[in-house]
């Protein structure tokens, strides 16, 4: 998202009338919805679209194909919405999205369903950059506090319903309609914009960093290609590897030199020489990171470990969702009260780790009550995080630097949730396949179409032997995210709790005499 998107104000052009202001903002959060809902409803189908498409070592690339188009297209339709219309690019964004979903239910192999969750990556980039660029076009500065509780409260509601939603449809209706659900809620959203959505035909003459655009691209791919191939598909020192680890350093690079030449660069790296900004964007990266990796397995564990359906996964992980949505409620009513927020970083950073080493004792036996108390904790904890370190991110950069603040988090975020998948995948696939070779194999099934329905027509022992395999390999996988979200808990502890902008100063006893007081944000 570029600066003059973020700072976009209803005076643009006229604002709607509240009737049509309020269907308009009905359209941007079914969009939202269309992003947010995505992985969430997909994560219960993950295992059936395995068993029936096989390629269990490529699963974790269904998420990162979908995480790096989203990532690298997210500044670059900011950008076009400034340029040549924010409804124009906000719609193609959406077209595009459906296209992707139509396709994906189509899929009749992993390789085609991986590219076209490509494509619906590309659109969903546009998605939520946006519904907020919009928002800020066409609803008035001081009266944007209402509505974003809409907004707010559609997310938390895809949160909490999301995996649920997406078990039942996976059960009653097959997994190819975890996709083609997206169409009938695109379609609504585009007809509201085309009949209700009126902007202001303004361009901005600014140019696209495509330089940039470019080498972030080869960078982010170069960096998911290594992690996911690196000691699964091929071995660490070999080519391929090393070739893409090179081309990472080399791209990454050339996008810092790219950046500092640009006119209007996608990521202006003045705003890392704040502080609380970096922290705040690297923690970002690494809750991403260990949400996705997580929540790509969680699902696949239960189903062929713990024997539940699609639909009993999704309500599975209703203590994740659950308690994130709590805590961020109750954390963000605090912070906007006291203006405090450190305590509540420094909490979620151990609450994660913890929730992980609980939910790594997990295993075929284990209690329902048991698993949900470790799930529980370790949603607390990303509750606690999710939030403040966006707000840190926010409130660390001028208010002319909030559309890149915003952009680059999400990037973050993005590419943190992509990366996770590749390295999880990476980290499940090995120890599983390790497992199976230590155990002598277990002939009767292939491993690349293991799901709990294919599971249950195999004699016990060899059941078993899966079993073992799948658990182990999500012990590993646990236990490698506590190990990373150590290093978010570490960071907690150097973010400088500053006062908030819109904060009420405290009352001093002697006004100043030396000048006049810069007035707080309302």
């Amino acid at each position: 998202m570029s600066q003059d998107t973020a700072t976009a104000v209803a005076d643009e052009g006229k604002v709607p009338q509240p009737r049509g202001l309020l269907i308009s903002l009905v359209a941007l959060v079914i969009a939202m919805l269309l992003a947010q809902l995505d992985n969430l409803i997909l994560g219960p189908a993950m295992p059936t679209i395995v068993g029936e498409l096989g390629g269990l070592d490529h699963l974790s690339w269904v998420v990162t194909a979908y995480g790096l188009t989203t990532a690298v297209s997210t500044p670059l339709w900011g950008k076009l919405g400034d340029m040549y219309g924010r409804k124009g690019a906000f719609m193609a964004s959406i077209v595009l999205f459906l296209a992707g979903s139509a396709l994906a239910g189509l899929s009749r192999d992993m390789g085609q369903l991986i590219a076209f969750r490509a494509l619906q990556g590309l659109g969903g980039g546009g998605l939520m950059v946006g519904a907020f660029a919009i928002m800020g076009t066409i609803v008035p500065s001081r009266d944007r506090g209402k509505y974003q509780g809409l907004f707010a409260g559609a997310m938390g509601l895809a949160q909490v319903g999301g995996s649920p939603v997406g078990g039942l449809i996976t059960d009653s209706l097959g997994w190819r309609w975890a996709f083609y659900i997206n169409l009938p809620l695109g379609a609504a959203a585009l007809v509201l914009c085309v009949t209700v959505l009126h902007l202001p035909r303004k361009r901005n003459k600014a140019r696209v960093d495509y330089a940039g655009a470019a080498l972030l691209t080869v960078f982010i791919s170069s960096v998911l290609l290594f992690t996911g191939w690196g000691g699964q598909q091929y071995a660490w020192g070999s080519a391929p590897v090393v070739g893409t680890i090179a081309l990472a350093v080399v791209s990454g690079a050339l996008f810092l030199w790219a950046e500092r030449k640009a006119e209007a660069p996608i990521i202006p790296l003045q705003v890392f020489r704040n502080v609380n900004f970096s922290l705040g964007t690297l923690m970002g990266f690494l809750v991403g990171l260990v949400m996705m990796g997580a929540l790509t397995y969680l699902p696949l564990f239960q189903q062929v470990a713990q024997g539940a359906s699609a639909t009993n996964s999704g309500l599975l992980l209703l203590p994740v969702f659950g308690a994130m949505m709590a805590v961020n409620v109750i954390a963000g009513q605090v912070v906007s009260k006291t203006g405090k927020y450190k305590l509540f970083m420094i909490a979620g950073g151990i609450l994660i780790p913890v929730g992980f080493l609980l939910m790594s004792r997990m295993d075929a036996g284990t209690s329902r009550v048991v698993s949900a108390l470790g799930m529980a904790v370790f949603g607390a904890g990303m509750g606690f995080l999710m939030q403040t370190t966006m707000l840190i991110s926010l409130d660390a950069v001028q208010l002319k630097d909030l559309g890149v603040a915003s952009s680059t988090a999400t990037l973050a975020r993005t590419i943190g949730g992509s990366v996770g998948a590749a390295v999880m995948g990476a980290v499940f696939t090995q120890r599983m396949t390790s497992s199976l070779e230590a155990d002598g194999g277990a002939p009767g099934a292939g491993s690349a179409h293991l799901d709990a329905g294919t599971l249950t027509r195999l004699p016990d022992a060899v059941r078993e032997v899966y079993e073992h395999a799948v658990t182990s390999g999500m012990h590993l996988v646990l236990l490698v995210g506590a190990g990373i979200s150590v290093v978010t808990a570490v960071a907690t502890w150097f973010v400088r709790e500053v006062p908030l902008r819109g904060s009420v100063p405290k009352p001093e006893k002697k006004a100043p005499t030396d000048g006049p007081v810069a007035a707080s944000s309302p």
